[in-house]
């Protein structure tokens, strides 16, 4: 298998962890999103037409979006199992998960920030404004998710879910951008006790091939 990824790519780190999570071997193919590689030709033609990271080629099959990919790891190498075969514990897990890839992630993404900054013309502090506001409001939501139906020490028991997949990489990017992630308790302790797991740490942007400061 190969994946294409972006080492501060916070969807390219979901795959990351659920491919280090299963043990899967993978060759790392580099896409440099901050320069625009995603949006060339012969990346949008041969490889993902989304013009986007990550992508994971499986032989002649090739697919982008990264709750996609760890649907089908899922269904290809079943352990360990990231969405549960319970349907209302997947339905949980798929809840929370979709908070992160549909109400977080999206309207704090880099081309939506550098539309923001480059085309609408908002300051910088405005821009940082921006990126702080919708974080905070998105993990209130995780928040409370996680109060409610959240147990164990990962989001959703004893081991490790799609929804893990989608935290740490959230709670990361937020943290570079220097939001203050305190007041998200039970978040925080799922992401402490995730980035100490050695599957989460192999996947971590720094130990990646293209990555820089």
């Amino acid at each position: 298998m190969q994946l294409y990824s972006f080492f501060n790519s916070s969807t390219s780190y979901r795959v990351r962890i659920a491919l280090a999570l299963k043990g899967l071997p993978f060759d790392y193919v580099p896409v440099n999103i901050r320069a625009g590689e995603q949006r060339e030709a012969g990346y949008v033609a041969r490889v993902n037409p989304s013009a986007a990271v990550p992508a994971l080629v499986d032989g002649d099959f090739s697919l982008g979006q990264s709750l996609a990919i760890i649907d089908y790891l899922d269904a290809r190498h079943p352990v360990p199992r990231l969405l549960p075969q319970d349907a209302a514990a997947r339905a949980r897990v798929l809840e929370l998960s979709s908070v992160i890839a549909c109400d977080i992630h999206p309207v704090n993404n880099m081309r939506v920030l550098r539309y923001l900054q480059d085309v609408l013309g908002v300051t910088p502090a405005q821009k940082d404004a921006w990126y702080r506001h919708w974080i905070d409001d998105g993990l209130a939501m995780v928040e409370r998710l996680l109060q409610s139906h959240g147990h164990g020490d990962w989001c959703f028991g004893d081991a490790p879910t799609l929804a893990d997949c989608c935290l740490v990489p959230q709670i990361a990017n937020a943290q570079r951008m220097g939001c203050d992630t305190s007041a998200h308790e039970r978040a925080m302790r799922v992401y402490t006790h995730a980035i100490a797991h050695p599957a989460f740490q192999a996947a971590e942007p720094r130990r990646q091939p293209d990555h820089t400061a």
